[in-house]
């Protein structure tokens, strides 16, 4: 249900178009005057707002340019029973949606705000658009390891040596591999992600270099590998530790040899792929368990990047709320909250056992369950979830 604000200091006013626009399907809050709106326009995210001009304390001008600062993305319609031309080119030029004169035309006043609304949605969907299509997230962080990771991406991004990228769950592994590929000459080819860990191992073989067609029941076509698919850019071998040791032998002749074979097929396809790897896993450990091959180890760890779980770069965890709150925020539609620097402490303090995934995932849990600012008490509330 869309929610909608009225500001204006005439209560009759109020009580008519509440009524009406409750009878629409519109949630609706009222304001008696603008100071009284902007305070619960600072404190609620609303839909659209309707503004008389004429007010005491502060007027619909003064309203509109502090909404403006506030959330510059919610339409604000003017109404007034005192305008003038002047004043509806004043209010449009002060970033007013629209310009109604009271006594309101209904019909007119319902398009308007249907109207509004779409344009709204519409200036969400494509803010969220923009950042997902955007080439890569920044590398947050100003702690010693995560500057470190910087530094080496720039020196090893431009050549063609393979790294592994070694870290916990969650850490941003998948990140550092997207830095690497956008500050590579390969930039400009594909990034292919492999989940070596999502796929059956019977798959995996098929999913890396691609299989001919009947060459297993399934196979009612021929279909391309991700090793071709990545030809003159970049392949991302996630969670490398899970693959299993048939693959890891092809893996190996793919990287000595530059040269796949494709499942059923007995030609051989020259591939020009840089490879980086990453693991949870402590895969000399592996080795030595007989579950990973030490050659291929060797020829994937030419350089290795170790990202430091968030447990150990405690003190970027307020670069990064101040990222997710901008963020998740900015998707939901909703003005930036607010966090109270107790607050942060307390998530400095906490376990973060999932990382920065897991530390995402709270702070939109925070942003859904708490006031426009986020205190202590959500922290202590929120955090861990009662079982």
């Amino acid at each position: 249900m869309s929610n909608i604000l009225i500001i204006d200091d005439e209560k009759a006013i109020r009580k008519t178009l509440s009524e009406i626009l409750s009878y629409e399907g519109y949630k609706i809050e009222e304001a008696g005057d603008g100071e009284e709106g902007l305070k619960k326009f600072k404190e609620k995210a609303y839909d659209v707002v309707l503004c008389d001009i004429k007010m005491p304390k502060l007027d619909g001008i003064e309203f509109l340019d502090k909404a403006r600062e506030a959330n510059p993305d919610v339409p604000v319609i003017m109404i007034s029973g005192h305008g003038t031309i002047e004043t509806a080119v004043e209010a449009v030029k002060k970033g007013a949606y629209d310009y109604i004169a009271k006594p309101p035309d209904l019909n007119r006043l319902l398009i308007t705000i249907r109207n509004a609304m779409d344009k709204n949605n519409l200036v969400t969907e494509t803010k969220v658009l923009k950042r997902k299509v955007s080439k890569v997230e920044e590398m947050i962080g100003e702690a010693a390891p995560i500057v470190k990771i910087k530094e080496t991406i720039d020196k090893v991004a431009p050549t063609d040596a393979r790294i592994l990228v070694t870290g916990e769950n969650g850490v941003g592994k998948e990140l550092v591999a997207r830095w690497v590929h956008e500050k590579s000459n390969r930039s400009t080819g594909p990034l292919v992600e492999v989940n070596c860990a999502a796929i059956p191992s019977e798959l995996i073989e098929s999913e890396l270099f691609g299989h001919e067609k009947g060459s297993f029941t399934s196979a009612v076509k021929q279909r391309i590998g991700k090793f071709e698919q990545a030809h003159g850019g970049t392949l991302f071998l996630d969670e490398i530790g899970d693959m299993s040791l048939p693959a890891q032998a092809k893996v190996l002749r793919a990287l000595q040899e530059g040269k796949i074979t494709r499942v059923g097929g007995d030609k051989d396809i020259s591939v020009d792929v840089r490879v980086i790897a990453a693991t949870n896993k402590d895969l000399l450990k592996e080795v030595d368990d007989k579950n990973f091959r030490l050659d291929l180890y060797h020829r994937l760890s030419v350089i290795i990047i170790h990202v430091p779980s968030l447990n150990d770069r405690r003190e970027d965890i307020p670069l990064l709320v101040d990222k997710f709150l901008a963020d998740i925020c900015a998707d939901y539609g909703i003005p930036k909250k607010g966090i109270e620097k107790d607050a942060l402490d307390a998530l400095k303090q906490h376990n973060w056992t999932g990382n920065i995934r897991e530390l995402r995932n709270v702070v939109e849990r925070l942003i859904i369950l708490s006031g426009k600012t986020i205190m202590p008490d959500d922290v202590h509330a929120y955090v861990v979830p009662k079982r």
